[in-house]
């Protein structure tokens, strides 16, 4: 079963993410971090579909010229001078969405992922999905009490109008 979280809580979520969570939802069944324990490429991959039907670029593989690339500062005549990738882009709704495995809590890939996104040009919201089950963890759980630590507190401002957590 997929669960999901939208932040901050006070705003209803936007189409978009309820169109990720949708491809989400189609995969469950392929997905389940209780079932299977697949790297996340994989489970990009499962969800791959979907999300090119919701006007989504998806990354593809490793080579260059299948990563998707966000620019984050620009250089002489405005060529893109630094970059990050992400899994997945939707430049229209400005949503960029980072589907994690393993590492997403054990090695804070979460945290990378939201810093990144808040240096991303043209990025107004950020979907992060996390295994509910990795190990003796449940990731999914572990990154809402984090974010909602973060919206609660008012000691740092997020650039990002929202961010959706996804457990698969």
């Amino acid at each position: 079963m997929i669960d999901w979280q939208y932040f901050p809580k006070s705003d209803e979520a936007p189409e978009i993410a309820h169109s990720v969570v949708a491809a989400f939802v189609e995969a469950s069944g392929r997905i389940d971090s209780f079932a299977f324990e697949l790297p996340s490429n994989e489970a990009l991959a499962e969800v791959c579909g979907q999300l090119l039907e919701a006007g989504f670029e998806v990354e593809t593989g490793k080579k260059k010229s299948q990563k998707i690339l966000v620019p984050v500062l620009f250089g002489l005549n405005g060529r893109p001078e630094k970059s990050f990738e992400a899994d997945a882009y939707h430049r229209q709704e400005q949503f960029v969405l980072e589907v994690e495995a393993g590492r997403a809590v054990v090695n804070n890939q979460f945290l990378k992922d939201l810093f990144q996104a808040c240096m991303m040009h043209g990025v107004k919201y950020l979907g992060i999905a996390v295994r509910k089950k990795y190990r003796n963890s449940n990731d999914f759980e572990r990154v809402i009490r984090f974010i909602d630590t973060l919206y609660a507190s008012s000691r740092i401002r997020l650039p990002l109008q929202g961010i959706l957590i996804i457990g698969y």
